[in-house]
């Protein structure tokens, strides 16, 4: 038996003129929203104006921290007014939603998102990314999806533009590591309909993403603004539900391999996730062969100023044996779809990515 579900949202300036009405479709009456401090900051006027004069009371208004690791989830999980709260609204970035959709595994709470930034598709999944302490990836967890999304381009348009631009980053590896850990075939139903889903992933941000960066650096919320967001939370989500079932898995692939292992690398600097994914996405291509889309999404990158080298993400030729040796212990590694992964070809196309980078 397969059960499939999806997260509803809404989307526009108004978006949180639907919120009561929501929470009534669950029977809620008590909430407690957590978030980044920038986030809450963002969001919370809103929330707080679509719920008043309501019968729905806000329990606690908290800050998760800063990264979604254990001890942050237990934070969540051990608080009274996350206990006793009918639903969980969950504001930020991707490490403070899967901070709250992993706390809910536990407090077998519903969910609500609210992407302050679109810099990635945690606002829709059903994974969740869990950090150690030192920044290094624990692992994923597999929370339900989030029940609904609630997507303010406005709020968006106004945060930091890094995120924005990371977003697309993360983005453009939907397309292309679902099609490559499905091409071996012989999918059934649900897989399939997320293959055909991540092939519309990709063109929104080629068409969009140059016009959306520049308007999000001016505060402005646009149509780019919305049409990139609806493809980093929606589209690239739904895909990420469809892929990652019990029984198989295809949702991320060598991209988040080598973000994943570069986790694990000491260097200077800090390196957002999408940011790193981008450039994985050209060992991606140079991994199988693709020459043309190698230097379709090395443009794109470049345009964007995305990294096309190593030394963009403060990492070096002599990191790539290492980068080997930690990718073992991927999700993607271990899936191996749709064929087992090696050191000497995953190695080489670090290498030949890189090259091709220096020549941009």
């Amino acid at each position: 038996m397969r059960t499939i579900g999806m997260s509803d949202y809404t989307v526009g300036e108004d978006c949180f003129d639907e919120l009561h009405g929501a929470l009534a479709e669950y029977g809620a009456t008590k909430v407690a929203i957590i978030g980044g401090k920038r986030a809450l900051a963002a969001a919370l006027p809103g929330i707080e104006a679509a719920l008043a004069g309501t019968d729905v009371e806000i329990l606690e208004t908290r800050v998760y921290g800063t990264n979604s690791t254990r001890a942050n989830i237990a934070k969540v999980v051990n608080s009274p007014a996350c206990q006793e709260a009918d639903v969980l609204i969950a504001c930020g970035g991707g490490k403070a939603l899967d901070t709250v959709k992993t706390a809910a595994i536990e407090l077998k709470k519903i969910v609500f998102t609210v992407p302050t930034i679109c810099s990635n598709c945690s606002a829709a999944t059903a994974i969740a990314v869990v950090y150690n302490d030192d920044g290094s990836l624990e692992g994923y967890s597999y929370p339900n999806r989030p029940a609904h999304i609630f997507i303010n381009p406005k709020i968006i348009a106004e945060a930091p533009a890094e995120y924005f631009w990371a977003g697309v980053g993360d983005a453009l590896s939907k397309q292309p590591e679902v099609e490559y850990a499905t091409s071996a075939g012989n999918l059934e139903h649900t897989a399939g309909l997320g293959l055909a889903l991540a092939h519309t992933c990709s063109e929104p941000l080629f068409t969009y993403g140059v016009q959306g960066l520049e308007d999000v650096r001016q505060n402005l919320s646009t149509e780019a603004v919305k049409q990139i967001a609806l493809d980093i939370v929606v589209n690239t989500g739904y895909v990420s539900n469809l892929t990652n079932q019990n029984d198989y898995y295809y949702n991320s692939s060598v991209a988040h391999a080598f973000y994943n292992a570069s986790c694990s690398i000491p260097r200077e600097g800090s390196y957002l996730h999408g940011e790193v994914v981008s450039l994985g996405v050209l060992v991606l291509f140079a991994y199988t062969g693709d020459t043309e889309n190698l230097e379709r999404y090395a443009a794109f990158n470049n345009q964007m100023g995305l990294p096309v080298t190593l030394e963009q993400v403060g990492l070096s030729e002599a990191d790539i044996p290492a980068l080997c040796e930690y990718a073992h212990a991927t999700n993607e590694w271990k899936q191996g779809n749709p064929e087992p992964f090696t050191d000497e070809k995953f190695a080489a196309a670090i290498k030949a990515a890189n090259a091709y980078g220096h020549t941009l």
